[in-house]
């Protein structure tokens, strides 16, 4: 088939990729002229594990390209299916801005000149599809005597592993309620998916819906892990040993339960933002939700917190080495990143910050010009003459620490552990304090036996 992808950020070259890699002709486009010539040359604009080389593969195959858009476009004008891929970020009010969405699909209206399958991958608030399909059902574009069926078609790719979900997925959901549509869809996923079993159909609503209830449920589940952390430290309570019995109960499952820094990234914030703004149009109170944003931007307060109170206060002689900048190990995304918010706060309270992190350095320097935000090149200079560690995404790097040396090289021996990596009798061997996500407080209340009321 011949495949138009539009927008090449991670959910778009990750699928252009991979569909060219099972053998079709797939056209990625872009309105950034720039980074179409970067990716012409087999140069990806961020960085995601095992995409450079499929990339590469399919430029020296034939089957992947890369084209600026730039409106009538005859090799797009002729595609198969044409995946929309462009960014939904969120807007003041909380609502996903579909202004760039919607401008591609109104093109589209007068650019297609055949039979075509609009599949929409972007996140998008239920209604959008039916939407665009509204678009391409208006009499000026019917005159172009060609039909065109818009398909919600939601990515569930996760960062530092999107080749990987992309090729062997979990799930498949295709919302269309056109049979002919839905068989195309159904054979082009078939190379990832040759039972047919994990391909899931519905309805264009439910298929936009699903993709917030996946990342409501996600977001929900780390918040929900980090609360009991915290708890559990004011008690001298071990989350650890909780959470081993927490991923033994079936009804609950295994993963997601280590407490840490809280969620970022490009997706959950956004995505939660506009579920309440959604909620919030039908006059529902999405009460749960708002815990969850609530509980999950109290993270970063507590590290801070602890950092201070760990540290005696806050003075621009005070020094803290922090590991990690990305949201989340395996990328160099730094959108909504714990640890960008953490630093920002450091660095307003008067603290300095020596800061490490594999891949995003360069990035974190753009966003953070304070002076007092020091980047290395290592993880252990890093630490030298710092007052305390905080580690912050989980690297695996960070897991082969010789911690020897860190305690040597800190002035004082304090590791905040702000993903539970670390193991907090190694570390006391090395003359190193282990101090969890949930460890903010430095006393415990006694424990007292609530009084009985009276009859």
């Amino acid at each position: 088939m011949d495949i138009a992808v539009i927008g090449t950020g991670y959910v778009g070259l990750v699928t252009g990729a991979c569909l060219a890699d099972s053998g079709h002709r797939v056209t990625c486009y872009d309105r950034n002229r720039q980074k179409i010539g970067m990716l012409q040359a087999g140069k990806l604009p961020f960085f995601e594990p095992g995409l450079e080389a499929l990339i590469a593969r399919g430029l020296g195959r034939g089957t992947l390209a890369f084209k600026p858009f730039l409106g009538a476009d005859a090799g797009l004008g002729q595609a198969d299916v044409v995946f929309l891929t462009i960014g939904t970020p969120s807007r003041e009010d909380g609502r996903a801005d579909l202004a760039s969405l919607l401008e591609c699909a109104e093109q589209l209206a007068a650019i297609l000149t055949r039979d075509a399958i609009i599949a929409v991958k972007s996140t998008v608030p239920v209604g959008t599809c039916e939407y665009i399909q509204g678009l391409f059902d208006r009499p000026a574009a019917l005159a172009a005597e060609r039909t065109c069926v818009v398909a919600s078609n939601p990515e569930f790719l996760a960062e530092s592993r999107a080749v990987l979900d992309f090729q062997h997925p979990e799930r498949i959901v295709i919302g269309c309620d056109e049979p002919r549509a839905c068989d195309i869809l159904r054979a082009l996923y078939k190379p990832f998916d040759p039972q047919g079993d994990r391909t899931l159909v519905m309805s264009l609503r439910s298929a936009e819906f699903a993709k917030y209830a996946c990342n409501a449920t996600l977001a929900a589940r780390i918040s929900m892990v980090n609360e009991l952390a915290c708890i559990a430290g004011s008690l001298d309570v071990d989350m650890r040993a909780v959470c081993r019995v927490l991923k033994t109960d079936p009804r609950i499952g295994p993963h997601y339960l280590e407490p840490g820094a809280g969620y970022g990234g490009s997706c959950l914030p956004k995505d939660i933002r506009a579920l309440m703004a959604m909620a919030r149009d039908q006059g529902e109170p999405a009460t749960l939700l708002h815990g969850v944003e609530v509980v999950n931007a109290a993270q970063a307060q507590r590290l801070f917190d602890t950092v201070v109170a760990r540290l005696g206060g806050t003075s621009d002689r005070r020094c803290v080495a922090l590991w990690g900048l990305a949201f989340k190990a395996g990328t160099d995304d730094l959108r909504e990143s714990p640890s960008l918010v953490l630093a920002r706060q450091l660095l307003k309270a008067g603290l300095r910050i020596q800061a490490y992190d594999p891949v995003a350095g360069p990035a974190a320097r753009a966003l953070i010009p304070d002076l007092g935000f020091e980047l290395h090149t290592d993880l252990y200079s890093a630490c030298e003459g710092a007052d305390l560690l905080v580690v912050m995404t989980d690297w695996e790097e960070f897991r082969a620490v010789d911690f020897s040396r860190v305690a040597r090289s800190l002035s004082s021996a304090l590791v905040l552990d702000g993903r539970e990596i670390y193991d907090a009798e190694r570390l006391r061997q090395q003359g190193l304090t282990h101090l969890d996500v949930g460890q903010c407080r430095l006393h415990h209340d006694s424990f007292s036996v609530p009084s009985r009321g009276t009859a």
